[in-house]
């Protein structure tokens, strides 16, 4: 009976060794923007790492409300937010709520055009949007970073013709992010495909490079124009561990900003992290990076201890 006893005890640790311990899942919360990408660089990490990763995206000014309220509500939130702009996860962590922020990619704002809108130019561009005829699209400002993005463009042609800033704005359609009284879009529908073609509902829409590439691998026909110099605008994307975050979620973190995880994000037409964050964090975000790759590197050392000990069991 004792030998039998034994017996089953050295089966279950002989399981409890070969098997991997199954680790919760790290939530991240992510920019429109960064579906595709993220989800691919989630779904490598976890073949490397065997952790699951859940993941939900939206406009990133109404997910970083969204993250606000669950704290106020329940004290957690998710693991991670990565945001399409670096001032929504700054506010975070003004509040608390957050670590420091890491630019960790970058994208920049287009104008994508309908493919039979013919004659549109980076020099005749401006001219084009102040047309009362032509329909310019673009996201929510306040709810989404690229409608604050578009918004600083009209700024920016206030600067070459005065009186556009305004006209601009109040002509724009906010046909995504988060506008409660923009037209639905079927789930199956490429948002700027469906407003530039379908419905017509815009000429001219000013989105990110990134989603005009994912639309045009659509439609080949769709044109995407880059803003000429006087309105260039760049998108930089913030990172932040959230409060309370699963230590995994540092080594998600730290996947992302990992020469994999950019070049997954360099695939998708992203490019690489043009900015530092504000001075009163540069330093916490090189802490953060340092923090996260040591702690990373004394896992896999305590893991490697642990294989030995068992080797040497």
């Amino acid at each position: 009976m004792k030998k039998d006893f034994f017996a089953f005890l050295l089966a279950v640790c002989t399981v409890n060794i070969m098997l991997p311990i199954q680790a919760f899942a790290v939530t991240l919360y992510g920019a429109g923007s960064l579906r595709n990408s993220i989800s691919e660089v989630a779904q490598s990490f976890e073949q490397k790492y065997g952790i699951k990763v859940e993941t939900q995206f939206g406009p990133s000014g109404l997910t970083r409300e969204r993250i606000e309220k669950e704290f106020t509500e329940t004290g957690k939130s998710a693991d991670i937010f990565t945001s399409a702009d670096t001032n929504n996860p700054e506010r975070l962590f003004a509040a608390g709520l957050s670590g420091s922020v890491v630019n960790f990619t970058s994208n920049r704002m287009t104008a994508i055009i309908r493919p039979d809108l013919l004659g549109v130019t980076s020099d005749n561009l401006l001219d084009f949007l102040l047309n009362p005829a032509i329909k310019v699209g673009t996201s929510t400002p306040g709810a989404d970073p690229s409608g604050d993005y578009a918004w600083q463009i009209f700024d920016k042609a206030d600067q070459v013709k005065p009186g556009s800033s305004q006209i601009l704005k109040d002509k724009a359609l906010q046909l995504v992010g988060g506008n409660p009284d923009a037209p639905q879009v079927p789930d199956d529908k490429n948002n700027l495909i469906y407003f530039l073609e379908e419905t017509q509902q815009a000429d001219i829409f000013l989105a990110y490079y990134t989603s005009g590439t994912a639309a045009q691998a659509i439609n080949q026909e769709l044109q995407i124009l880059e803003l000429p110099d006087y309105l260039a605008t760049k998108a930089n994307y913030g990172l932040t561990i959230l409060k309370d975050a699963d230590p995994d979620g540092e080594k998600l973190a730290a996947y992302i900003l990992s020469s994999e995880g950019q070049e997954i994000l360099a695939k998708y037409g992203f490019s690489a992290p043009t900015t530092s964050v504000p001075e009163h964090q540069s330093t916490g975000g090189i802490m953060f990076a340092m923090g996260v790759a040591f702690l990373i590197k004394k896992k896999l050392a305590t893991t490697k201890k642990q294989q030995m000990k068992l080797g040497n069991v």
